[in-house]
Order: C-alpha cells, then sequence, then structure tokens
C-alpha cells in the first residue's frame, strides 16, 4: 500500500493564453475550496503579476524567495512556499524578479522542465492532495514549464464572442506539449467563467462552448459577482470574504466536480 504523506500530488496547471478571463481568479478560490473540504493544496503562482499571492494576502515585502527561484535553481520550492489564511493551503509566491525569467530561462539547460523536476524532486513528501500552477496570460516559457509540470489543464473560458478562437489555440498547445515534452498531460476541463444569466451573450457562448466540446466543460458557470471582484482587494479569498454570495457558492461546487472527476479518473485508472 502507498504511504499517503509520500504518495504524489496532482499537479493542475490554470492556463488561458488570453487575459482577463478569470484564470487567478479560480486558481484562488477553486484552491480555497479544496481546502476547505480537507484537501492539502499548494498555489505555485508562475505568473510575474503576482496576483495568486496578493490574493492571499500575502504583500510584495513577505515574498523574499518564490517561483523565479525555484526555476532559476536558487532555492528549493519547499524553501519557497509560505502559509495563507486557509488551513492546508499554502503558496509558492511570484518574486518581482519573475518578470525577467522568460529570457533568463532561454540559455539554462532543460529550460522547459525546470518546474517540472524542481517539483518532481520536492513535493512528493509533504502529503499535498494538489499543486495548482497559475500559469501567465502567454504561451512563452513560463506557461510552457507549467504545462510540462502538470499531470492535467484546467481552462477558464470567458463568456465572450472570441472565446472558442483562443480556445483553439491553448488546445493546439496542448497537444504539441503532449506530443513533444509531456505524454501525460490531459484537458481535465474547462470552466465557464463571468457567466451572467441575464445576457443572452453569454448563455449563446456557454451553449456554443458545450456543443463543441461537450463533457469536458464543468457543468458549474462561474458567475459574475461583484464580491468575487472586491475579495483581492482585502487580500482574501471570495469565500473568506463572503461564503454566502454566488460567486462563492460557484466554486465551492466546482471543487465538488473536480473531486468527483478526479475520483472517477482514478477509479479507471
Amino acid at each position: 500500500m502507498t504511504d499517503p504523506v509520500s504518495k504524489a500530488p496532482r499537479i493542475l496547471a490554470i492556463a488561458n493564453q488570453k487575459g482577463g478571463v478569470g484564470k487567478t481568479t479560480t486558481a484562488i478560490n477553486l484552491a480555497t475550496a479544496l481546502a476547505a473540504v480537507g484537501k492539502k493544496v499548494l498555489v505555485v503562482d508562475l505568473d510575474p503579476q503576482g496576483n495568486a499571492s496578493t490574493g492571499f494576502g500575502i504583500p510584495s515585502s513577505e515574498r523574499h524567495v518564490g517561483t523565479y527561484d525555484v526555476l532559476i535553481g536558487d532555492t528549493s520550492p519547499v524553501e519557497a512556499i509560505l502559509p495563507t489564511l486557509v488551513p492546508g493551503l499554502s503558496v509558492m509566491p511570484a518574486t518581482t524578479d519573475l518578470a525577467g525569467a522568460e529570457l533568463e530561462l532561454v540559455d539554462l539547460e532543460r529550460r522547459e522542465y525546470r518546474l517540472a523536476e524542481a517539483l518532481r524532486d520536492s513535493l512528493s513528501g509533504m502529503g499535498l492532495d494538489y499543486v495548482m500552477i497559475d500559469a501567465p496570460p502567454s504561451l512563452g516559457l513560463l506557461t510552457l514549464n507549467a504545462l510540462i509540470a502538470a499531470d492535467a489543464v484546467i481552462v477558464p473560458l470567458q463568456c465572450e464572442f472570441f472565446a472558442l478562437e483562443g480556445l483553439a489555440q491553448l488546445m493546439r498547445t496542448i497537444d504539441l506539449v503532449r506530443g513533444r515534452f509531456n505524454p501525460r498531460l490531459s484537458l481535465q476541463g474547462v470552466v465557464l467563467t463571468m457567466f451572467d444569466k441575464r445576457n443572452n451573450l453569454s448563455e449563446s457562448v456557454a451553449a456554443d462552448v458545450r456543443q463543441h466540446l461537450g463533457d469536458v466543460v464543468y457543468e458549474t458557470a462561474i458567475p459574475r459577482n461583484v464580491r468575487i471582484s472586491e475579495a483581492p482587494s482585502h487580500g482574501k479569498p471570495v469565500l473568506l470574504y463572503d461564503l454566502r454570495c454566488p460567486g462563492s457558492q460557484a466554486y465551492v461546487m466546482l471543487a465538488s466536480e473536480l473531486i468527483r472527476r478526479e475520483s472517477a479518473l482514478a477509479e479507471a485508472a
């Protein structure tokens, strides 16, 4: 029997090359909802903007080391991890140095595998259930590192006109990474975000996405909700800021749906 403390965590990249789709918001609040039901979760902030770190209330002055130092090889992941207000949830923060990491990685050996190798060598003994990587809104070396490190990808998709066009490009990238670098990589699911049931366009885009992608799209859609937008300015996930708001409840439902999917995958393996 496998020792539960030494098991490898499930690594999920939250990715979309398009900005403003709710990617970081989903990373923060999905991780929080998973931790709330007893899962042990690490969020890896791989976005140079550092919004996931800020969203957990970790100011820049407390980010002495982070994902940049791990990628460059100066620091082990364990040394870069910080606790959060959420029990069972920790963060590997982004520091300002991460903005230049794309250029620095170009000259390093195995530049595409830096994150994968660092996580593999350090995290298996921490008892983590999930590692969630908040990838930057681009398809550069940082996102490539996230996809090579991940077991699967969760794609937040804004309910707007060009949603499927951007998704097609990301799907091609996932196929390329699977073929050349990471054969285990799969699409875990697509999450519809910023859904407004009063808006005919949201309903139309959601129906279109579900028609094209079928069951890969989560049943739970994340609504447009002012409390979700307010929470980061208070340094809290929305579940801590206002548990009863529709946005919080949607992320709780999304976490339950993710756990069901993961359980089905584990049973089928």
